[in-house]
């Protein structure tokens, strides 16, 4: 199965695009990424997709450091519920591990590991999406490269360098970012993506770090993450959901956004008693109903965000699955507002 992406892994991209003069909409679309969802952090996407933006941006904005730049934006509490614990932690070493075990709530295709050996420490990261190297993934990689950097001197401090910074990727023609954001020997071209600074600086001590809350944010965080277990079902929703306004939510799509065939999502759907046809119904009527409410929403664009050819096929469809016209169930929704 191809590995997801939480819409969060996009924080601040809007903002960078716009410092950059750069209109982030039609990236957004044409990386076949849905506008609407955008709000919703904490839905997942094609991790692909994210790929795919990053290396656009950075080629349309002719900036070679877009991923980096989108790094230095960033700050622990973009984390959520994962900075909470790791600020918990009693040492950097500590906060370091909690990391790279839940990394994986928001991007499934990163991959980090922390190695430590004579004295020294890397933290070794890559992107896989099925791609053979990360190479062709250079936007993605500095930003995670980046976000290491930057959680590593919210606990260091402003004025701490690591010994080397690492990239797989080639050099790019300009490097003063690089240089001016970590301070330090910058090497391309290598066997990994990483940081490297001496162990020592691990056990620095956590001011931040209170004994006593340190359990209830370990079980706080351990109650997100198995909230945030996402069976097939649910990534099947999920891309039905975003595929619904582009035209092209079929199995088929769905099972290609996946990495999968499509015999594996009908086995899916039936080991849980559901077809495609019966999430599809699903997830249309608990948008439909939502969007119908909004009387700033015009028949059409409801049609049209549904996935439905023509506006009739919708007020056919609506009608059927909810006892009425879409009009009536939003005067009816009215009604019941004015009276509370």
């Amino acid at each position: 199965m191809k590995p997801l992406a939480r819409y969060a892994s996009l924080n601040k991209f809007f903002d960078l695009c716009r410092s950059l003069d750069t209109d982030p909409v039609p990236l957004i679309r044409a990386a076949n990424l849905d506008l609407a969802s955008l709000r919703q952090q904490d839905r997942w996407v094609p991790a692909e997709s994210i790929v795919v933006l990053l290396e656009h941006a950075a080629a349309t904005t002719r900036r070679a450091d877009f991923g980096l730049r989108l790094a230095a934006l960033r700050t622990l509490s973009n984390l959520g519920p994962l900075s909470m614990a790791m600020r918990e932690e009693p040492d950097v070493r500590r906060a370091l591990q909690m990391l790279v075990r839940y990394e994986r709530m928001y991007n499934e295709a990163i991959r980090t590991r922390m190695v430590e050996a004579g004295g020294v420490a890397t933290i070794r990261t890559r992107i896989d999406v099925g791609r053979p190297s990360d190479a062709t993934a250079p936007q993605s990689v500095d930003l995670a490269v980046g976000v290491i950097h930057g959680v590593l001197s919210e606990f260091l401090g402003p004025g701490w360098r690591p010994a080397s910074v690492s990239f797989a990727h080639p050099e790019p023609t300009d490097i003063s970012t690089y240089i001016e954001t970590f301070r330090t020997v910058v090497k391309f071209g290598q066997d990994f993506n990483g940081v490297v600074l001496p162990s020592s600086e691990l056990d620095a001590k956590n001011p931040l770090s209170d004994p006593l809350m340190r359990p209830y944010a370990h079980q706080f965080l351990d109650d997100v993450a198995s909230s945030h277990e996402t069976s097939p079902i649910g990534r099947v929703r999920d891309l039905i959901e975003m595929l619904l306004p582009t035209g092209r939510c079929s199995t088929e799509q769905v099972a290609r956004s996946l990495g999968v065939d499509r015999r594996t999502v009908h086995r899916w759907l039936a080991a849980e008693g559901h077809t495609f046809s019966s999430v599809l119904d699903d997830v249309r009527g608990d948008l439909g109903a939502h969007l119908v409410t909004n009387p700033h929403n015009s028949m059409t664009d409801i049609s049209t965000m549904l996935g439905f050819s023509a506006s009739s096929n919708f007020s056919r469809w609506f009608k059927t699955r909810f006892g009425m016209s879409p009009r009536q169930w939003r005067a009816r929704r009215a009604a019941e507002d004015s009276m509370r």
